[in-house]
């Protein structure tokens, strides 16, 4: 486990460098987080204009009406459309990179509109995921959440690979997901441990802003003005921040991918932790 805990902050380096060479890749979360807001900003304000009646939930926490879960799940698609769309978009950047080439963002909006029937497929069957954990969740206040928590904790294990699956194999959710469970056998120790060194080197870049917002607090308590500036800059900077966790996570995940399944090393990671990691499982 410790091998695997330096191994996971060497290769959360290495995407990191990847990123600095390639910082076009920061482009998709950023249009993602975006888009996400849209959709959101889509769906909250038309239902607080109308405000229907069966926007009101009891306070078992159980909906009479059908039309929540109906509204649910054309939220949950239209995100996960949106994740699912800019994910792929970065990942195949990222295996463009890999492999010597220089890639535009163009390529990856391209190769992410090639695959829009495996992704509405996918935002599909995640939607239906989602409504069904929150059926769960309201069915007993205390039982149906934890059931539903870990439900989708195993449901996020399986389909770590999805993405990358769809991007380079072009097949359904459920040869996706069947997929993804192989390769996630292989790599089950970097794919899970792995956030641990993306989620410490995150760690490291978010002192600076925490930094910036205690400085904001204390200035607005002396003058409310002056403190204003700081605490937008910390905001910007924690937004920014959460792309590049993002932007890394997608080049960890296509990296992972590549070696698992194709056996040759990406560009810019290291051979060495990536085979001596690789070769425990022989």
């Amino acid at each position: 486990m410790f091998d695997r805990i330096s191994a996971s902050f060497t290769l959360a380096g290495n995407s990191w460098q990847v990123l600095r060479q390639d910082k076009k890749l920061i482009v998709f979360p950023i249009l993602s987080g975006i888009g996400c807001f849209l959709v959101l900003a889509s769906f909250i304000l038309p239902l607080f204009l109308i405000r229907p009646a069966w926007l009101v939930i009891p306070n078992n926490g159980a909906p009479q009406s059908p039309w929540p879960y109906v509204v649910a799940f054309a939220y949950y698609f239209c995100n996960y459309f949106v994740i699912v769309f800019c994910n792929a978009a970065l990942i195949s950047c990222a295996l463009i990179r890999f492999n010597g080439g220089e890639p535009t963002i163009g390529d990856g909006i391209s190769a992410a509109v090639s695959r829009l029937p495996q992704i509405l497929a996918w935002a599909f069957v995640s939607a239906t995921v989602g409504v069904i954990l929150k059926l769960i969740e309201n069915a007993n206040e205390k039982a149906g959440a934890f059931i539903s928590a870990i439900l989708g904790t195993a449901w996020a294990v399986m389909t770590y690979f999805v993405v990358p699956v769809l991007v380079v194999e072009k097949v359904g959710p459920v040869d996706a997901v069947t997929r993804s469970m192989s390769i996630l056998k292989k790599t089950w120790g970097e794919a899970l441990v792995g956030h641990v060194g993306i989620g410490f080197f995150m760690f490291l870049l978010s002192l600076p802003g925490i930094a910036i917002f205690i400085i904001g607090a204390m200035l607005a308590i002396a003058h409310p003005i002056l403190g204003v500036p700081f605490l937008l800059l910390g905001l910007v900077y924690f937004l920014l921040l959460g792309a590049i966790s993002s932007a890394m996570h997608g080049i960890y995940l296509g990296a992972l991918y590549q070696y698992a399944t194709h056996g040759s090393v990406p560009g810019g990671f290291d051979s060495n932790v990536l085979e001596r990691a690789f070769s425990q499982k022989r």
